[in-house]
């Protein structure tokens, strides 16, 4: 029912009028001035006034001032009743706050059209009201809601303060959660692994798969875990765990504890770069796989990249947010770009290329996620962490590979995965899988398949390096690898020994040793991580000893 509010100083106007809304269906209250009529407000849930102009204590114009100032946020319709008929009078009236007006004496039809009229729109804004109460409640919800999730995000993002020497990055979400993440942790030897990822999409959807992800990531990093380790179980992990739409784009790097060198996965974000201190570019890393979470454990793409660095070198990682940035012309800011801004200033900051981003958008609103790292290649002191005891029995391993051994299996990754069973090895499990994985490709590759490397300098040369290698493995007919390992618990040390069925390298080593110069695999990387290497006068034998301690 509709309560109508009469305030008039009349008693006679009060009473006719109620008399003609009762007969109506509406129910009356009346106040006699407009102190009185905000007493009733205070009281009941009024729908509309019929407002006096002239009254003692408080008038009708002062009255509406009060009321539409306390009753502001449902539409509470005033209607001046006044026997005054000049325009300045009805001017004012709606100037205060009133919204029709009727002049005395009252016409019963016009009364009533003008209440039906304006409780019509009360009605409307009462609506609105609570749907503006329902959305005010669920925007408080979902701000409360995701203040708790960033509140989990930047407790499950760990290290990335903790080398500042060592680290220099900008991530700029494109909503307020940021489909892009970055990982840092140090093992248990002292090598620094990094991870920048890249979700399909951005905001909550996107951001969601990296809480599980950097738990795993910290956790194998803590164990000491090779890169292509971490690389398998996260895909493992998203192929499980999300949608067949989404995935994640990621490079993962590994910089030893001396500063010396790199292990790289490559899986579909833009191109790496390694530059100088002046931003020029030294090698370009294309991605070598497809995204974590596409392919399962059987297809997955494991094979790493190994460099060589110095101090003076620093890896650039990004995501596509900063190559696919537009302007309002809609050019893309591009690879070219990007690369010219990494030599516009030496020693560049990861906020001068957002910077560089941002103004090349003139203002065109940012469409990605933006993250761009720089990691510069120091060495780093090993996080102190109680080691596990090294074992005290002696051991030897040894297994001859035949032809189609060699063409079927993976010994580098169960070799490995052997020797981290012995305590204290475990540590170790990223040294000692890419001395392995480097003696044995190259005994492969240069040994038994004869590959050369000047390949890799023509255009595209990587990728038809490998499409060789693929072709020369499938017409292997005879062929055999040995690999012996050895643990003295005395020296704290493992020795490998890999020796191939190939005519050697002694012809080749110059071009091998160039090879690595330039593209930061095989020999000289060995003499970095282990204490010593050396090879049979022939070159198809290599001898690695590694000191654990």
């Amino acid at each position: 029912m509709i309560h109508v509010l009469v305030v008039d100083d009349q008693a006679l106007n009060r009473i006719l009028l109620k008399k003609l809304l009762e007969q109506e269906g509406y129910k009356v209250s009346l106040a006699f001035n407009g102190v009185a009529a905000l007493e009733v407000l205070d009281k009941v849930s009024i729908d509309i006034i019929l407002l006096d102009v002239l009254m003692p204590v408080m008038d009708g114009f002062e009255a509406a001032a009060i009321i539409k100032q306390r009753f502001n946020e449902i539409y509470l319709p005033i209607i001046f009743i006044t026997a005054l008929d000049d325009h300045a009078s009805f001017e004012r009236c709606l100037a205060v706050g009133g919204d029709d007006f009727i002049q005395k004496p009252f016409e019963k039809i016009i009364l009533h059209a003008k209440i039906k009229a304006h409780c019509r729109t009360r009605e409307l804004s009462k609506k609105t009201y609570q749907q503006k109460r329902q959305l005010e409640y669920h925007h408080n919800q979902r701000q409360r809601e995701y203040e708790i999730i960033e509140h989990i995000f930047n407790n499950s993002l760990e290290n990335q303060h903790q080398f500042k020497t060592h680290l220099d990055y900008n991530l700029t979400p494109a909503t307020m959660f940021n489909g892009d993440m970055f990982l840092v942790a140090q093992s248990p030897i002292g090598n620094l692994y990094c991870m920048l990822g890249d979700f399909t999409g951005h905001g909550l959807a996107a951001a969601i798969g990296a809480l599980p992800l950097s738990r795993v990531f910290y956790t194998m990093v803590n164990k000491g875990m090779a890169v292509h380790d971490i690389a398998r179980e996260l895909n493992s992990l998203l192929y499980n765990l999300l949608p067949g739409d989404m995935f994640c784009a990621a490079t993962i790097i590994e910089l030893s504890a001396s500063g010396k060198s790199i292990t790289a996965w490559l899986g579909g974000l833009p191109d790496t770069y390694l530059i100088d201190c002046q931003g020029q570019i030294k090698q370009t890393l294309e991605s070598q796989h497809m995204a974590l979470g596409i392919l399962n454990n059987e297809e997955f793409e494991h094979e790493v990249v190994h460099l060589e660095v110095n101090s003076d070198t620093r890896l650039v990682m990004s995501t596509d947010g900063i190559i696919e940035t537009h302007n309002q012309q809609g050019c893309l800011f591009g690879e070219q770009r990007f690369i010219e801004a990494l030599k516009s200033t030496p020693m560049i900051s990861s906020a001068d290329i957002v910077n560089c981003v941002s103004r090349f958008a003139e203002g065109i609103k940012q469409q990605d996620d933006i993250s761009i790292v720089l990691l510069n290649c120091l060495p780093l002191q090993a996080s102190q962490q109680a080691s596990e005891e090294f074992s005290r029995l002696a051991f030897n391993l040894s297994l001859t590979l035949n032809c189609e051994q060699i063409k079927t299996t993976d010994p580098v990754y169960d070799v490995v995965n052997m020797l981290c069973r012995i305590s204290g090895l475990k540590a170790h499990r990223a040294n000692i899988f890419l001395l392995l994985s480097e003696a044995y490709n190259n005994a492969l590759d240069h040994g038994v398949l004869g590959l050369d490397s000047q390949i890799k300098r023509q255009d595209d040369g990587f990728f038809k390096y490998y499409e060789l290698r693929e072709q020369a493995l499938a017409e292997l007919n005879e062929a055999q690898i040995d690999i012996e390992v050895s643990y003295c618990p005395a020296s704290l040390s493992l020795n490998f020994m890999l020796r191939d069925s190939g005519e050697g390298f002694v012809s080749q080593t110059n071009s091998l040793f160039s090879e690595c110069a330039e593209f930061g695999r095989g020999l000289p990387l060995l003499d970095e991580v282990a204490a010593k290497v050396s090879y049979n006068a022939q070159g198809n034998q290599v001898e690695i000893r590694y000191t654990l301690s």
